[in-house]
């Protein structure tokens, strides 16, 4: 049976998280777009955009479900000049949340279309954990120098 007032406030712990994500995948954006690496900060500005559209539509839903809005302060986050080791934490962001997302999904609190909408989400969350775990993988395979020279190498081709 769903519970109003915990999907309220689980869409809350969401909004406030994910924009603060959103702004975090924004900063590393600008990093690596400065360190020459423009197809990759391409790539997080346009997931930071991605991450805000859902902070939408969860805000929205909390006006749905008769909830208010707030806005709440983040934990400070880390910062990465190293693209691997970000690529890594953002893969365990993505993991640790993933199984919340579906921890919450499961017990039964969320009502159908804030379900649905959270279906949506996940499969989202899940795209771009495999993305990041097959960057991981082919770091291993060919070296770090070797996988940031073929991002370099797909910037100059406009890859």
């Amino acid at each position: 049976m769903s519970d109003k007032e915990k999907t309220i406030e689980f869409l809350q712990f969401l909004v406030t998280g994910l924009a603060a994500n959103s702004f975090g995948h924004r900063i590393q954006s600008k990093i690596f777009a400065g360190l020459g690496f423009q197809s990759l900060g391409d790539k997080y500005t346009a997931h930071a955009t991605e991450e805000l559209d859902f902070v939408e539509q969860f805000m929205d839903r909390i006006l749905d479900l008769g909830g208010e809005l707030k806005q709440e302060a983040a934990p400070e986050a880390p910062v990465f000049t190293d693209i691997v080791e970000f690529i890594e934490h953002d893969y365990n962001v993505s993991v640790e949340g993933i199984a919340y997302l579906n921890e919450v999904m499961e017990s039964g609190i969320l009502d159908t279309t804030t379900y649905d909408l959270m279906k949506i989400y996940l499969k989202d969350e899940e795209e771009d954990m495999y993305w990041s775990e097959q960057q991981l993988e082919l770091c291993k395979m060919i070296g770090k120098q070797n996988y940031l020279t073929q991002l370099l190498i797909n910037d100059q081709n406009g890859n």
